[in-house]
């Protein structure tokens, strides 16, 4: 579909016409300013063919954040109703299956740490495993794996590894049900034995940061979050686990495209309806790599915690190390929401997505229902971050999503070009940010300017009413593949 028309809505909201094989229009969330750099991208056409899939119920729509991926745009939402032939595509999950972010707070101050900060960075380098193909420091044998996978994070705290206060506040209770060990190819599982607990490559990241301004005191202080406060964030998915269980299955849905005579827009949707055997193995296998990558960021807080502990001199307690919650990026999930006067089970595809419900729904944390989901949106490891919470409008009009991250504006080839000749690790530097890394490459990569501003970003979902904002936060150190 070349040469697709987009219309504005109002300040933040641009419409895709239905035309063509579409079932349903699209919807893109983005300002004006940041419209510009996405008409016209291949992105577009990307939400535009998610909208020609069967069972679609409302818009195919994309986040601020949106960017070229695989099948469905990063960014991408969309809603299928199996009842009405409604479909699970791989593509509108992703590769990094549960790819997310969680956020760990302290009573510590950026001042009460600096002599100790050079230190500090230099133990969580060597604490938790980062870089292409890197290992975790715990190696699971096939009986455990098969409960990992089951377990999620709960097979880690099991373990040692974190609390059941942990277990509170990640998305899913850090276990997604209907997980099946048995459709997950021995292939996935010998790539994930050995990297349980690690960060990996690309845009992953340990990150430490201070509260730089809270907009929101009351929600701020539901969160236990203060000005001046240092915070911890991770991010990383389920490792070449949930890479290889996407690659096993996108041959079957291929299959299942043509066995249940599915017209695809692009042969990277291929999918399956979710009331069939295929679709009912993808979302077994699928469920195996939430749990590890809930597994694996449930290991590295463990370890983050060690890392401060043996450099201060204080327990975990003592310093106030509580998870503020977890978040889940790229997922298929089942979830219940009304349309058209009644309840419905659909399936909801968030690829490069976060959840963001409303105060009072009972799917979240008790502590937090009174001011609504918290919603953790990492940005480049130059500029800030963000905490949001969710808010009854996104469950209104976007199946309670909003935004994940900076996204993209540079491809990792282009970054590494603009990057020759640069000296990154001091440019880092001048900006207050000490960076340790596995890869010069990833850093070149991952430079602040290969990405959009996420503060563009954030006040595009906040100002179209998906979330609200609570803190921005500065990073002062990151630890990189």
């Amino acid at each position: 579909m070349p040469n697709l028309s987009v219309e504005r809505i109002d300040d933040y909201r641009w419409r895709v016409p239905r035309e063509g094989r579409m079932r349903t229009e699209g919807l893109i969330f983005a300002t004006e300013a940041m419209m510009a750099g996405i008409r016209g991208d291949p992105c577009v056409e990307q939400v535009a063919n998610v909208a020609c899939l069967p069972g679609i119920v409302g818009k195919s729509m994309a986040m601020p954040d949106i960017h070229w991926g695989y099948g469905f745009p990063i960014g991408g939402v969309a809603a299928f109703d199996a009842d009405a032939g409604g479909v699970v595509s791989p593509g509108g999950v992703g590769y990094d299956i549960n790819c997310g972010v969680r956020l760990i707070r302290t009573d510590l101050r950026r001042e009460g740490i600096a002599d100790k900060f050079e230190d500090l960075m230099s133990t969580l380098f060597r604490s938790v495993p980062s870089g292409v193909g890197s290992q975790g420091h715990v190696k699971v044998k096939a009986r455990e794996m098969d409960e990992l996978l089951v377990q999620g994070a709960r097979w880690a705290v099991d373990r040692g590894y974190g609390t059941r206060g942990d277990l509170e506040r990640i998305e899913e209770g850090g276990r997604m049900k209907g997980a099946d060990p048995s459709l997950v190819s021995p292939r996935a599982k010998e790539r994930g034995k050995g990297q349980l607990g690690s960060l990996g490559s690309g845009n992953h990241f340990l990150e430490i940061d201070v509260v730089e301004e809270v907009f929101d005191e009351a929600k701020a202080a539901r969160l236990e979050l203060f000005q001046g406060q240092v915070v911890a964030f991770v991010h990383t998915g389920s490792r070449g686990l949930g890479h290889q269980t996407c690659e096993d299955y996108l041959d079957l849905m291929d299959e299942a495209a043509r066995k249940y005579r599915i017209e695809l827009p692009d042969r990277q949707l291929c999918c399956a309806p979710l009331h069939s055997p295929e679709a009912e193995k993808y979302l077994g296998a699928m469920r195996c790599a939430v749990n590890f990558a809930f597994a694996n960021r449930q290991m590295i807080t463990h370890w983050v915690r060690e890392a401060f502990e043996r450099v201060l001199k204080k327990s975990p307690e003592e310093m106030g190390m509580r998870l503020v919650y977890g978040v889940a990026h790229n997922i298929a999930k089942m979830e219940e929401y009304e349309v058209g006067g009644k309840k419905k089970i659909l399936c909801i595809h968030r690829k490069g997505a976060t959840r963001a419900f409303p105060p009072g729904n009972l799917q979240i944390p008790e502590a937090y229902r009174p001011v609504g989901q918290p919603v953790l949106i990492p940005g480049d490891m130059g500029r800030y971050s963000f905490v949001l919470t969710g808010t009854e409008g996104s469950f209104r009009e976007t199946w309670g999503s909003t935004c994940h991250g900076a996204g993209r504006r540079m491809s990792r080839k282009k970054a590494s070009r603009a990057a020759r000749g640069r000296r990154l690790f001091e440019e880092m530097s001048e900006l207050g940010v000490t960076v340790k890394a596995a890869s010069v490459r990833t850093v070149a990569e991952e430079m602040p300017e290969s990405y959009k501003d996420v503060a563009d970003v954030v006040d595009a979902v906040a100002g179209a009413g998906l979330s609200v904002k609570v803190a921005k936060l500065r990073p002062i150190g990151v630890v990189k593949g």
